[in-house]
C-alpha cells in the first residue's frame, strides 16, 4: 500500500471505522535514518491504533527506527516481510527475505529489545515455486522463537521475478488452508490472515479459523466494508457516510488552514486528502456523481473544502446538507 496509506488516508478510514487496527504505507530504514523523520512518521492523535510498517533487513537499522515508532507514539511496529517489489528486493527487503528466516528472526529479536510495543511480521505463505506449507511453518516457528507474537500472512506466494506487484496480488492462488494450519499448530500466536478477502460474509469465514483479517485495497476501494464489518463485528462503526463526509471537511478546513511551514499543513493540497475518499459511496445510487466533483481538476485547484461538502450534498440529493448539519448538531 505504499504510496495509499497514507496519514490523510488513516484519518479517513478512521472517521469509517472506530476501532479497526490502521496500519501505514511502509517505511523503509533508510528513509527514517537518512531522512526527514517528521515526514515519515508524524500522524493524528485521532489514527490510534496505528501501526508503522517498516522496510528493511539490517537488526541495528530495525532497531533503531522501531525506538523512533516507540518514541513517536505508535502502538505497534510491523516488518514487512511480503511486499515482491522488485524495487524493494534491491534493498534486500520484503518477501525475499523468507528465504532466510534466521536474519528475520535477529531482526525481530533487535526490535523487540528495543521497543516495549508489540512488534509484528506481514509475511506470504512462499516465495517462487517453494509451494510446500513446511517452508512457511518452519518460518513462522524460527521467527515466533525470537519473540514475535502475531504473524499477517498473506495467503499467496511471492514471485520475485517475472511478475508485477499488482500480479503478485492476483496470479499466484490463494491458500487459506496454509493460514489455517499455522493457527492449529501455533495456537498461542495471533494469525491475522490477508489477501483476496472482499466481502463481510468472508470476514465471517475466515474469523472461525484465525484471529484477525487484514484488508488493504478492498477497503480502500470500499471503504463502508470497514464501516459495516466493525459495526456487526466490532461494535463500532460511523452512523453514515454523510457523517464521514462531514468530518473529512472539517478535517481539510484545519490541514488547509495550517499553511506552509507550519506541521502537518505542510504542502497539503485538497486533492492529497480527496482522493481517498473516492470509494465512500461505492456501490451507492450516485457514486459516479461523488466521484466526479472530487476528482474535477479545475474545481479542486481552486484548494476549497467546500467542495466535500458540494460532492456530499450531491451523493446525498440536493436539499439534504441543512438535513446532515442538524442531525450532526443534534
Amino acid at each position: 500500500m505504499m504510496d495509499w496509506t497514507d496519514r490523510h488516508c488513516r484519518y479517513f478510514l478512521r472517521q469509517v471505522s472506530p476501532r479497526a487496527m490502521l496500519y501505514t504505507e511502509m517505511v523503509t530504514t533508510g528513509a527514517l535514518i537518512h531522512g526527514d523523520v517528521p515526514r515519515h512518521l508524524d500522524f493524528n492523535a485521532e489514527e490510534h491504533p496505528v501501526a508503522l510498517q517498516l522496510g528493511g533487513s539490517e537488526p541495528a537499522d530495525l532497531a533503531k527506527c522501531a525506538k523512533l515508532a516507540e518514541q513517536w507514539g505508535y502502538d505497534e511496529v510491523n516488518l514487512n516481510v511480503g511486499c515482491p517489489s522488485e524495487r524493494v528486493q534491491r534493498g534486500a527487503f520484503g518477501a525475499c527475505l523468507m528465504a532466510e528466516p534466521a536474519l528475520v528472526a535477529d531482526c525481530v529479536r533487535a526490535m523487540r529489545e528495543a521497543v516495549s510495543i508489540p512488534v509484528t511480521v506481514k509475511h506470504r505463505i512462499g516465495i517462487d515455486a517453494i509451494e510446500d506449507y513446511e517452508f512457511v511453518q518452519s518460518f513462522v516457528d524460527q521467527v515466533a522463537a525470537a519473540g514475535c507474537a502475531t504473524f499477517i500472512a498473506h495467503a499467496r506466494n511471492a514471485v520475485l521475478k517475472g511478475l508485477t506487484p499488482k500480479e503478485n496480488r492476483e496470479i499466484p492462488p490463494l491458500k487459506y488452508d496454509y493460514v489455517r494450519r499455522l493457527k492449529q499448530e501455533f495456537p498461542r500466536l495471533t494469525i491475522v490472515v490477508n489477501g483476496g478477502i472482499t466481502r463481510l460474509d468472508e470476514i465471517e469465514a475466515q474469523l472461525g479459523h484465525v484471529d484477525g483479517v487484514m484488508l488493504g485495497r478492498a477497503a480502500y476501494h470500499d471503504p463502508w466494508l470497514l464501516a459495516v464489518a466493525g459495526d456487526k463485528l466490532l461494535g463500532a462503526a460511523a452512523s453514515s457516510r454523510a457523517e464521514v463526509a462531514v468530518a473529512m471537511h472539517a478535517y481539510a478546513m484545519r490541514a488547509l488552514s495550517q499553511g506552509a511551514g507550519q506541521g502537518t499543513g505542510h504542502g497539503v493540497h485538497l486533492r492529497h486528502i480527496t482522493r481517498h475518499m473516492l470509494g465512500l459511496y461505492h456501490g451507492y445510487g450516485r457514486a459516479k456523481a461523488w466521484r466526479r466533483l472530487l476528482c474535477d481538476a479545475d474545481r479542486l485547484a481552486a484548494n476549497d473544502p467546500a467542495l466535500i461538502l458540494e460532492a456530499l450534498e450531491v451523493a446525498e440529493g440536493r436539499g439534504a446538507l441543512p438535513e446532515v448539519r442538524a442531525e450532526l448538531a443534534a
